[in-house]
């Protein structure tokens, strides 16, 4: 039996909708022939949400009965739909997934392996980058998350200002095997600093935070990942340290 699907969407000359396009693949996809009616004026756009007394396009209609936009498509064909409130760990961890590829790729450029002990350090230098970049993009919105939890910031403001720079020019400085005298304290020290502030936090006083790490707008728990990355961080502290003295 052929399925067929109506699906109204937006097609203008300056404005073609995505999620009308996703809509169209993901019908495609689940053997649907598709009666596709383009919207190609703002009056008919409106005339649309007027007749089906609705506020959003793409509409989708299947065997006359109208299922809504591509989110309410998915949930008729029995997929997921993301929740954009919903905590993951999945931006912190394609940081450190990434970092890591490239600290492979590091050492195959230089030493013509892809696994020594020089990845490590370099894995943690390249990954405190991408963390810094991630909180330099709004540093006011990050700094105002950090103060939830970290102990500095709560008591001199300004380090939340700071810490995105420290992070992101200790990172770099590590990468460069330069002033190792100013990368390796530097590191230490906010290390340190967010690996009490994050237990205390999470295993102390119990509280569910969300994670700064990324930026002021993500949804990382605070927990064990955020812990594991200061930690981190203070391992290449001492090391570097180690190797000064």
């Amino acid at each position: 039996m052929t399925k067929t699907a109506t699906l109204h969407r937006m097609v203008m000359e300056k404005h073609t909708c995505p999620h009308g396009l996703k809509a169209k693949a993901l019908l495609e996809r689940h053997g649907y022939t598709i009666d596709d009616r383009p919207l190609t004026t703002r009056a008919e756009v409106e005339a649309l949400k007027a007749e089906l007394g609705v506020k959003t396009t793409p509409q989708i209609v299947i065997d006359g009965e109208r299922i809504g936009g591509h989110d309410d498509l998915r949930r008729h064909l029995g997929l997921s739909v993301r929740d954009p409130k919903a905590l993951t760990y999945r931006p912190v961890l394609t940081i450190f997934a990434v970092s890591f590829l490239i600290a492979m790729a590091i050492s195959w450029r230089v030493d013509g392996v892809m696994l020594q002990g020089q990845v490590v350090p370099w894995f943690v230098a390249t990954a405190m980058c991408f963390l810094g970049v991630q909180k330099l993009q709004d540093v006011d919105r990050f700094a105002t998350m950090f103060l939830n939890y970290d102990l500095l910031a709560k008591r001199w403001i300004p380090y939340g200002h700071v810490y995105p720079y420290v992070e992101t020019g200790a990172g770099v400085l590590m990468l460069a095997g330069l002033a190792p005298w100013l990368a390796v304290p530097a590191m230490l020290f906010i290390g340190t600093v967010g690996a009490v502030s994050v237990f205390k936090a999470v295993y102390i006083d119990r509280r569910e935070l969300k994670c700064a790490c990324v930026g002021g707008d993500s949804n990382v728990p605070l927990g064990f990942v955020s812990l594991t990355e200061n930690l981190a961080m203070m391992a290449l502290g001492l090391w570097g340290l180690a190797g000064l003295l």
